[in-house]
């Protein structure tokens, strides 16, 4: 499949915010036999003072951006073409889940790759004795590490709800499951800590997810989805997979991966500071549109988006860090 995604975030400032500065992930890039980046801008109104762009430690790139003169608001762009691979997400490649930490133990190295990462507690998310009991309850006896994930994705799904007012960005993973009431920020992240529990390394990947309109309905510019999902290592040579509880599904041709970390604190796609007063505004939008690969024109045609109810929305605000030069409420 290939795509042109396009995000809009524009933020407005009820007082001009001095020493503005903010750290983007935003960036597709090239991941060998699962994507291929064709071309990607990502741009800043008023232009910055500083740029700089760089790679953390997990391979995901990085914008360090800031404004020295007060500013009243920032518009954020970006444009890319995004070749998706689909994947073999059915083959099963792992090992018997009792035999997962043997296979962990094997690994020697460190790279950002290695289960090592993924196993024990993050920023973001402890060890819970609720989330490991459920995992445990999900999965039948003699699985392989594969089956067991998908099992508790798919037990997640079933049991909790998406919900957008249920949640904020900075609710904890104990608490969306208690309430069993989330958006893909929450799912994902309970996820994670079931899996660590009952001993699969998991983290957390951001990206855009193409979505579909109801049938006969077109579909709606500015109304896709800025996403979460799990990645879980299953074995030497199975590696890591990809599993989505808030749709429950692998992660296939329809997802295009951003960033990859432990959970939400290592590739919140906008997070930063500022000095200011009174209120804020935010407006967001997201285009992940299909082409045709001999033409490279739309397969469907659009037209301009509602802004209220749509379900790319209530997804995009689960996507900017409390402290950020962004309204806590996005």
């Amino acid at each position: 499949m290939l795509y042109d995604i396009r995000l809009i975030i524009d933020y407005d400032y009820a007082a001009p915010s001095d020493h503005t500065r903010n750290l983007v992930r935003l960036l597709p890039h090239d991941l060998p036999g699962r994507q291929r980046v064709l071309s990607r801008h990502l741009s800043f109104d008023p232009l910055p003072d500083e740029r700089s762009d760089s790679i953390d430690f997990f391979g995901n790139e990085m914008s360090a951006v800031a404004w020295h003169a007060p500013i009243d608001a920032v518009s954020v762009r970006l444009a890319a073409r995004v070749e998706r691979i689909a994947g073999s997400g059915a083959l099963d490649l792992s090992v018997p889940l009792g035999d997962l930490g043997g296979e962990i133990a094997a690994e020697r190295g460190l790279d950002p790759g290695a289960p090592h990462h993924f196993t024990g507690a993050s920023p973001r998310i402890a060890p819970m004795a609720e989330t490991t009991a459920f995992a445990r309850a999900a999965i039948a006896p003699g699985t392989t590490a594969q089956q067991a994930v998908v099992a508790v994705g798919r037990a997640l799904h079933g049991t909790m709800t998406f919900d957008q007012k249920a949640t904020t960005v900075d609710t904890a993973p104990a608490e969306a499951f208690a309430k069993r009431r989330g958006v893909c920020q929450d799912f994902t992240q309970v996820m994670i800590a079931a899996l660590r529990g009952i001993g699969i390394p998991a983290g957390y990947v951001s990206g855009f997810l193409r979505t579909f309109p109801p049938p006969g309905q077109p579909r709606l510019e500015g109304a896709d989805a800025m996403h979460a999902w799990v990645r879980a290592w299953v074995g030497r040579d199975a590696g890591w997979i990809e599993f989505d509880p808030t749709n429950n599904q692998f992660a296939g041709e329809d997802y295009i991966a951003v960033a990859f970390g432990r959970d939400y604190s290592d590739v919140a796609p906008v997070r930063g500071v500022l000095r200011s007063s009174g209120g804020q505004n935010s407006h967001q939008a997201v285009d992940v549109i299909p082409l045709d690969p001999d033409t490279a024109q739309p397969l469907v045609r659009s037209v301009p988006a509602r802004r209220a109810g749509t379900r790319a929305e209530s997804d995009m605000e689960t996507q900017a860090e409390p402290d950020a030069a962004v309204p806590p409420e996005i």
